[in-house]
């Protein structure tokens, strides 16, 4: 196993916990929708937004119209905040975690299948996301997990060998795809101790614990 020399984490259900009950509550009262439609609309053209097959207006649009509805202007900009804060609730201990490998030198990147507003929420939103090396956002390449090139514009942007990245997901079929170009992958499951002990199951404990002038191997 090569050693490590960046870890490429996704944002959603990685960096972030999975989506605040609370706000989606205030999504679906805002955009007058049952729940079943609601939800079935809200992902139907979440890859499309990915993508930037649609954009932050397109795509809310569509939501509408898949349920036989329009949005006024002002929903529709009420629900693209909505959305932002929708998934920011922070997965504290892997936030610090790619802190604690910055500051020991490791390189670090974020790899998301976003939209375009969601990735400028975001940003805004989280200083923090300026300390990593280098960020695809989905919508900018017109690419989306698990798509091959996807993660070779990310090892591309880490001036890193796939072989020595390590990548973390929800999804296993985001994890096969870095997989298959070359990368060590981890699927997370929101268990920080669980990965914690995957990592050293891994022999990766260099990976845990760091100082700033730790050495990794």
């Amino acid at each position: 196993m090569s050693s490590i020399k960046a870890v490429l984490f996704d944002f959603g259900q990685v960096l972030s916990l999975s989506a605040d009950p609370a706000v989606w509550q205030q999504m679906l009262n805002l955009s007058g929708l049952s729940e079943a439609d609601f939800r079935r609309e809200y992902w139907a053209y979440r890859h499309d937004y990915d993508r930037d097959t649609l954009n932050k207006h397109t795509y809310w649009q569509a939501v509408a119209a898949g349920s036989g509805t329009t949005f006024t202007p002002e929903q529709i900009a009420a629900l693209i905040a909505a959305d932002v804060n929708l998934w920011s609730r922070l997965n504290q201990p892997m936030v610090e975690w790619a802190q604690q490998l910055q500051r020991a030198g490791v390189r670090t990147g974020i790899l998301s299948n976003i939209g375009d507003a969601m990735a400028e929420g975001l940003v805004a939103k989280f200083d923090w996301i300026g300390g990593f090396d280098h960020c695809v956002w989905s919508h900018s390449l017109k690419l989306a997990k698990p798509e091959t090139a996807i993660y070779r514009c990310a090892a591309e942007g880490l001036a890193t060998d796939p072989s020595q990245i390590l990548f973390i997901d929800d999804k296993i079929e985001n994890i096969e795809a870095a997989e298959a170009v070359g990368m060590q992958a981890i699927q997370y499951h929101l268990d920080h101790p669980a990965f914690e002990q995957e990592l050293r199951r891994r022999h990766l404990d260099s990976l845990l614990d760091l100082s700033p002038t730790a050495t990794i191997v």
